[in-house]
């Protein structure tokens, strides 16, 4: 969601200072209301990539959303893929009457394995995954499977932050969505949702969360405990997708008294990784 304009409280975009400090790509350059998909995403990576290395530069890529890292470092090739946008907009309009559970069990029908890994609340990946079968007679399970036949260009050192003490993660998100709040997501929020109503975008957790609230359903208070609700959710679903995943080298969050001590954790995993002698990105 960081590459959506607009959005930079609710998607906790890296700050100016930050982003004056070292170069980010990907970063705001999309309008909010512009579709991308994960495909999209390992183009523009990989170019951005193809960029970076050959200035002699290492890659740093950062990020939670575990399908789109794992599909750009796995190399899934996306050529073929089928698409139809007439197709797209009947399943969310059927997702919007009927719910999405309606889709998700269509979607069981053909291709378990790929519905089994999707929380009814992704509605955009459902959707995919039904319009990918329909437009090709591929299922997406199958299809991840052929596109891995191609080796992967990348020699990655992975590292994911975690905490021991899940009561310590969910504090720091709780704490964390106070902050939004007042630092200005309502204002934000508001103003995005006076401009677009569908879209990608509008999926951002601490912007959708908030759409009764500005229709008088339920109180901030309500809204923002929902925001941390659903941001505790996620935590969990990533972790689940990034346990699942070779060769990661976790760093407990909770076991430092800075970020400077888990700075030095990670410069000590990449440095026996060997990748920086090895040209890794």
């Amino acid at each position: 969601m960081q590459i959506y304009k607009g959005m930079d409280i609710s998607t906790a975009k890296p700050t100016k200072d930050e982003l004056r400090s070292v170069p980010h790509h990907l970063i705001g350059f999309l309008p909010a209301d512009a579709t991308f998909s994960v495909a999209d995403y390992c183009e523009a990576a990989k170019s951005c990539i193809d960029d970076i290395t050959s200035r002699g530069k290492t890659v740093i890529l950062c990020g939670g959303t575990g399908l789109y890292v794992s599909s750009l470092l796995d190399n899934i090739d996306f050529a073929g893929s089928g698409a139809d946008r007439g197709l797209r907009d009947e399943l969310r309009h059927r997702a919007e009457t009927e719910g999405a559970e309606s889709l998700l069990k269509e979607l069981y029908s053909f291709d378990p394995e790929t519905a089994s890994s999707l929380h009814k609340n992704n509605v955009g990946r459902i959707i995919r995954a039904i319009e990918l079968y329909r437009t090709t007679g591929v299922t997406m399970s199958e299809q991840k499977r052929l596109s891995k036949r191609n080796p992967s260009p990348y020699n990655a050192c992975f590292i994911c932050l975690d905490a021991k003490e899940r009561s310590f993660l969910y504090d720091r998100i709780n704490r964390r969505v106070d902050k939004m709040l007042c630092d200005g997501l309502l204002g934000e929020a508001k103003e995005f949702f006076e401009n677009r109503s569908e879209g990608t975008s509008c999926q951002a957790i601490g912007c959708k969360e908030l759409v009764p609230y500005f229709a008088g359903e339920i109180t901030l208070d309500e809204a923002a405990e929902n925001i941390k609700r659903a941001t505790r959710r996620y935590a969990k679903r990533q972790l689940t997708w990034f346990n699942r995943m070779d060769g990661i080298n976790k760093i407990y969050i909770d076991e430092y008294r800075s970020g400077e001590g888990v700075l030095r954790a990670a410069v000590e995993i990449i440095g026996r990784s060997g990748i920086l002698n090895g040209g890794g990105c």
